[in-house]
């Protein structure tokens, strides 16, 4: 007797008979490769280019800052206020240190701030956006009207405060201020999206298969959510570089750190504008805006991983040009 099963068959039967180790190791080169191919979206984007570009120059000097600086970043055995030369790039500061040193060391807080800062505030944001958007009744109301409430109070003046009462508390401190008040708005966006997709198809037959709640939100939802996830998550970093900075130039966070913050804010406290050293003001001030506009740019690109209109756009456009 001949056999006639079907390949499709076949190919059934041999996916059936394959253990959850060999089903695992076929899923994770298609995770990869969906993953590579949302990351070659972001890279066709000019903008998005440019700055990984530029995010990736930060990372590397903050990560090889001690190869990289010619002196130590707290180092004061130098002359103070001298100018540019040889042995100091960008001159010294009122208290003997080398600036270009300390610009290098700079980059390691701004960096390590935004990467926690922005994870965390997007963690919170997606546990109360998520479960915000999905759940109903009274606690869907509390949870609004927190959310709310963070979002009438002003940010900068909150910070302040709680920066104010919490000073000299490290790193640490200014990255849970950041954090409190950083929140809200991603959680405003993540609820409006789970809203939408909470009536679609696939949700509603996993609520008649007898899921509960929280694997719906988190297996059926989260994963629909990804690019929108990772947009609130450079958006939140960004803010964080900007807060740590403003915090820091303002004297709320720990002075005796160095960043970018506590250069502008030692430049302010001995006049470098008086007496002509204006690159203490001017080299981080433009670190700090070319690092928040790397990620600004990095935005632009995933916007269209998460739009396929943005993609047409940006293809059309280059069969216009060509």
């Amino acid at each position: 007797m001949t056999n006639t099963r079907t390949p499709n068959a076949t190919v059934a039967v041999r996916t059936q008979q394959q253990g959850p180790d060999q089903q695992h190791d076929q899923q994770a080169p298609s995770k990869l490769r969906a993953a590579a191919r949302q990351f070659g979206v972001v890279w066709s984007n000019t903008k998005a280019r440019v700055g990984i570009c530029i995010l990736a120059f930060f990372v590397l000097v903050a990560i090889a800052a001690p190869l990289l600086a010619p002196h130590g970043a707290s180092q004061n055995g130098f002359a103070r206020n001298a100018d540019a030369t040889w042995a100091h790039w960008m001159g010294t500061t009122a208290a003997g240190e080398d600036v270009l040193s300390q610009l290098i060391y700079g980059a390691r807080v701004s960096v390590l701030v935004g990467a926690v800062a922005g994870f965390l505030s997007t963690l919170v944001a997606v546990a109360i956006g998520l479960s915000w958007g999905y759940i109903r009744g009274w606690v869907a109301e509390v949870i609004g009207f927190i959310v709310n409430l963070f979002l009438v109070i002003p940010g900068l003046p909150l910070m302040i405060v709680i920066a104010a009462y919490l000073q000299n508390g490290g790193i640490a401190v200014i990255i849970a201020v950041i954090v409190v008040t950083g929140w809200a708005w991603g959680a405003r966006v993540l609820r409006s999206q789970t809203q939408s997709l909470r009536s679609r198809d696939f949700v509603t037959a996993a609520q008649f298969s007898g899921d509960g709640a929280t694997r719906i939100v988190f297996r059926e939802i989260l994963p629909n959510m990804t690019s929108l996830i990772v947009g609130s998550f450079f958006g939140a970093a960004t803010s964080a570089i900007l807060a740590e900075a403003g915090l820091e130039f303002l004297g709320l966070g720990d002075s005796s750190i160095v960043s970018w913050g506590t250069i502008l804010y030692w430049a302010q406290n001995s006049n470098a504008l008086l007496t002509g050293q204006w690159v203490l003001l001017f080299a981080p001030g433009l670190c700090i805006a070319l690092l928040a506009m790397s990620l600004t740019l990095i935005n632009f690109g995933v916007d269209a991983v998460s739009n396929p209109r943005l993609r047409e756009g940006a293809r059309r456009k280059k069969e216009a040009a060509a």
